[in-house]
């Protein structure tokens, strides 16, 4: 059981390892990769249903390995996809590539069209998303490791978004599920809308933190000092190796999978507080965060899913999260639950039963009352009906 309980979250890697090998095929390999991984995750939820297992962890620094594996093979993985998008052969990578594997990878890349980059870009980006940003969110949460925090910097990077590092910890927990926090999106807002305005207050909302912070300690704000200046300093050097690599068009293709992993980011956001509703002056509860058990969604994403119980207690690591059968259940596993997302009327019409579900089930007396008067100002015909009702 010890055993099965580590094995499974190797899954994320096999995944990041499967899309490298996909997109250094080429063509229509890379194509046909982006559609494996996303049927893998809609299917394999669908038909391998939940996992409620936990497991007594004796050897803890071994699953934290797991997760500084993710920085190189992201790594790799990222370079790959800007090699491929080059007219180069950058560091001859791909020459000493087909000594190895005695496959022509240079004219594969050659004759790969741009609808393939495309699907590469996809695929790229939601690896950034999986192996960089949820790993990187298990990471920085560890303030008392400096390495994992360095790590998780770095992974967060590839996203444009290391300064996720400080709002998460000193804002995020701090404010779920209230009007002061950038993530938790409000009854009726569009998936769309979020994205944008949770990236542009989450941003504001790490500067002030950090500019606190150094104030406090009477250091200047404009310095290297400061963790927001060298989280973005963090991507510039990632984009400048990308220009090395491939000049321009690599450089664009990387922006394109780093936005689009950003963009990834704040709908997990979007998805996990949607509509929930707490008082500032209450102690988060399990209930204040959307939560799954659905078992390809756990085991590939270091048990994010049970985000109930990481917003109860922060420091938990992942391996010692626990199930809670009874917190608020999202609709279906991570990744079908992204693409009902991504169609808003889907969406609300999904979510809103659940929303209103959760005011009857889960909220307190004041909560209750919050929540009346977000259903009538959110504008949601839904929300409105139920509210006369």
């Amino acid at each position: 059981m010890a055993l099965l309980h580590f094995c499974k979250f190797l899954s994320i890697h096999v995944v990041g390892l499967f899309s490298l090998v996909a997109i250094l095929m080429g063509g229509q390999f890379i194509s046909w990769g982006l559609l494996a991984v996303v049927l893998f995750y809609v299917l394999g939820d669908m038909l391998f249903g939940e996992d409620t297992s936990t497991a007594e962890v004796k050897f803890p620094n071994l699953y934290t390995l797991q997760l500084w594996l993710a920085l190189p093979i992201l790594s790799l993985l990222v370079f790959s996809f800007i090699w491929s998008v080059s007219a180069g052969d950058a560091l001859g990578f791909g020459q000493w590539l087909g000594v190895q594997f005695n496959y022509d990878f240079i004219t594969a890349k050659i004759n790969t069209d741009t609808a393939h980059h495309v699907s590469g870009l996809v695929l790229t980006g939601l690896m950034i998303g999986l192996l960089g940003t949820i790993t990187a969110h298990e990471l920085v949460h560890r303030t008392w490791d400096k390495f994992s925090t360095i790590v998780g910097r770095w992974l967060l990077a590839f996203s444009f978004d290391s300064n996720f590092s400080i709002e998460h910890i000193y804002g995020h927990h701090r404010y779920v599920a209230t009007e002061n926090d950038p993530a938790t999106a409000p009854r009726g807002r569009n998936v769309y809308a979020h994205i944008i305005i949770s990236t542009i207050k989450g941003n504001v909302s790490a500067w002030r933190i950090e500019a606190k912070r150094l104030m406090g300690k009477k250091i200047a704000v404009f310095s290297y000092q400061n963790r927001a200046i060298r989280g973005y300093l963090m991507s510039v050097v990632l984009l400048v190796i990308a220009y090395f690599i491939g000049g321009i068009v690599a450089l664009l293709y990387f922006v394109a999978c780093a936005l689009w992993a950003k963009a990834l980011l704040e709908i997990v956001n979007y998805m996990e507080h949607y509509g929930l509703i707490r008082a500032p002056k209450n102690r988060v509860q399990p209930y204040h965060s959307w939560n799954t058990n659905r078992r390809l969604s756990s085991w590939t994403t270091f048990n994010l899913t049970r985000h109930s119980h990481h917003h109860a207690q922060g420091r938990v690591p992942y391996h010692d999260l626990q199930p809670y059968h009874d917190a608020p259940m999202m609709p279906a596993g991570y990744l079908t639950t992204i693409i009902i997302a991504m169609v808003p009327p889907l969406w609300h019409r999904i979510m809103t039963p659940k929303v209103l579900e959760w005011d009857n089930s889960f909220a307190n007396e004041a909560e209750k009352i919050m929540a009346e008067q977000a259903n009538v100002t959110c504008g949601l015909k839904g929300f409105t009906n139920a509210d006369s009702n």
